[in-house]
Formats: structure tokens, sequence, C-alpha cells
């Protein structure tokens, strides 16, 4: 084990006692995170969306910020404008950042803005740089945008344009806590109140541990570095095409697929599906990527790429549905 695993493992670990009974969305938050590519998080109100990825932020030493997307939002509020400034007897137009120029940026419930706001993030997810007024402002290093957003059948939703879905590297869906991770969310949010209020009401009470240090962006860079030279074998390289290909001639392998999909994957599907096998089997311990690997994340890199025919929608399938059918059909060569 790397000291760049351990940390990131220990990184998961602390996210884990704010987010119960979300193992899965720790996961790929990390995998987003290591892997230099944009979340969206879909769930229902209430499901510890956004904490999920304020947990990820608190834990790293980076910068935060949070949008909350409305309908009345402007794209400048996002991206920031040009803002008069004058002195001295003369003026100059002076450039003022908005808060998508940060480390981690949650856009939360990105659904709930027009599509001319959501249009504002297309160019800082793809590449990483923020054109205003003629004149471009790189990103950090260091940035991804991770966004929550509910169904789109809640009442004032905007769904996203395919453009933008397709530059979330994964989509992942959150649903509901078992039972028994019920009962331990009722004693995290408890014991949370009482760490704030009991101090307060008696001085008597012993100080709360200090919280370790946040993880530095450097162990961030170290670990892509580790993950860009993971082995990938052919025999990998051509599943991964294949499992990319079934989206785009399903009925050379099903004729359930062919009724069933409308539109097949894009590019960024294979190389997502690269990038994520990759750090999913870093994140194991592995120095090469495996067929669990692939499989793994497949449904979150493509379930918000695939676009199901009339068909399909009108008999209730999920995207789900179909990606799980086509890894039955998509044999390892």
């Amino acid at each position: 084990m790397t000291e760049s695993l351990d940390q990131v493992l220990e990184l998961k670990a602390r996210m884990a006692q704010s987010i119960i009974g979300q193992e899965g969305v720790i996961d790929r938050l990390v995998i987003g995170l290591l892997a230099n590519g944009n979340l969206l998080v879909e769930g229902l109100p209430g499901l510890a969306k956004t904490r999920a990825i304020k947990a990820l932020a608190k834990n790293i030493d980076a910068q935060f910020s949070r949008i909350q997307f409305t309908p009345d939002l402007l794209p400048s509020d996002v991206t920031g404008t040009e803002v008069y400034h004058q002195s001295g007897g003369t003026g100059t137009f002076r450039f003022e950042k908005g808060p998508i120029f940060a480390n981690i940026v949650l856009a939360d419930e990105i659904n709930r803005a027009p599509a001319k706001v959501q249009a504002a993030l297309l160019e800082a997810m793809e590449e990483r740089q923020v054109t205003v007024s003629g004149t471009t402002h790189k990103m950090e290093p260091l940035f991804m945008v991770m966004a929550t957003q509910n169904p789109v059948e809640q009442e004032g939703t905007y769904p996203l344009p395919e453009a933008q879905m397709d530059r979330f590297l994964m989509h992942v869906q959150i649903t509901y806590p078992p039972v028994e991770d019920e009962v331990k969310v009722i004693r995290l949010v408890r014991a949370e109140e009482q760490a704030t209020v009991l101090p307060t009401l008696d001085k008597k009470q012993t100080t709360v541990p200090e919280r370790p240090a946040p993880m530095s962006k450097e162990t961030v860079f170290a670990a892509r570095e580790e993950i860009a030279s993971l082995h990938v074998s052919d025999a990998i390289e051509q599943y991964m095409a294949d499992l990319v290909q079934a989206t785009r001639t399903p009925d050379l392998y099903s004729d359930d697929l062919a009724r069933w999909i409308e539109i097949g994957v894009s590019p960024r599907a294979s190389i997502a599906l690269d990038k994520c096998s990759r750090t999913h089997a870093w994140l194991n311990g592995r120095d090469y990527v495996d067929p669990v690997d692939v499989r793994a994340i497949l449904h979150d890199v493509f379930r918000h790429r695939l676009t199901l025919s009339f068909e399909a929608d009108g008999n209730g399938l999920t995207p789900d549905h179909v990606i799980s059918d086509i890894a039955a059909n998509v044999a390892l060569t």
C-alpha cells in the first residue's frame, strides 16, 4: 500500500463517519476526485447529497464553494463578471471571479435553474477555463464540479441537456438507506446537535477532539500519477470498447437491446470507463485493471449517456436495467 493510497482510504473513512449507509456514494465521490472528472449526484430531497459532497470538501485542503441554483440565477452569478472600478479620475474594467473559481464546486440542485445558467458551467467543466468579455480565465489545477439534482419529475425542475450530461464523468444515484442505518442517522445528527449545544450550557464539558488535518492537494496529484501508470491489458481495453459498441449496435447483441436503445453512448463514455476502472482498481490495491473494476462502475458511466427508446420508456424500463442487460450480453474476449 502506497502512502497516497493510505491517505485516500483514511479520507474515505472520515467521510463515512458523517455519511451513514451511503458507502457506494462515498466511493464514487472519491473516484471522481482522483479521476479528475465532474460528478452528477441524483436522489430525492433529504438523502444527504449535499452533505456527502461537503464531507469530501471539508476533509481536503482545498477551496470549496457552493452555488444554490434557482430559477432567477444568472450566468454571471456563476462565472463572475466585469466590474467598472474608478480611481484617480480614471476607470478600468476588472474581472471579479464568481464562485466557479474554486477547487471543489458544489452546484446544488442544478436542474432548478434554466438552461442558460446550466450552460455557464459547460466551458469550465470541459476546458477548465471561463471566457468573459473575450478574456479567458484558467481554473486551478485541482478543479471539479459536483452537481446535485432532484429527479426531473419533481416540481420546478429543468432537465439537463444531453451536451451537459455528457460532460459529467459519472451519474451517481442515492437511494433510501436501510432501516438499521436510519437509526444510526438519527443518533449521528443527535450527537452533532449535542456537540454544538452542550458546551454552551455546561462549561465543564470535555473538549471535542481535534479534527485531523485535511488531506493535501499534493496527495490527490500523487494518487493521479499512480493511477495513470496502472496496467490495462489489451483484453480489458477491447472489453470496454465492446461495451460501448453494444450501445451503438445493439441489434448485434440482443433483440431486446435493439428495441430498447435509441441512441448509444458517446466516446466520452469510453474515456470515462477507462479512467474510473483504473481508479477503482487502485483504490482496491491492484496495479492492474480487472473486469470486476469495469463492471463495478459501468452503470455510473453509462446511466446518463444512454438514450432509451419510446418502447423502453413505455414499458417502465430504466437505463440501469438496460445496462445490466448489456453487461450480460457482452463477453470478455
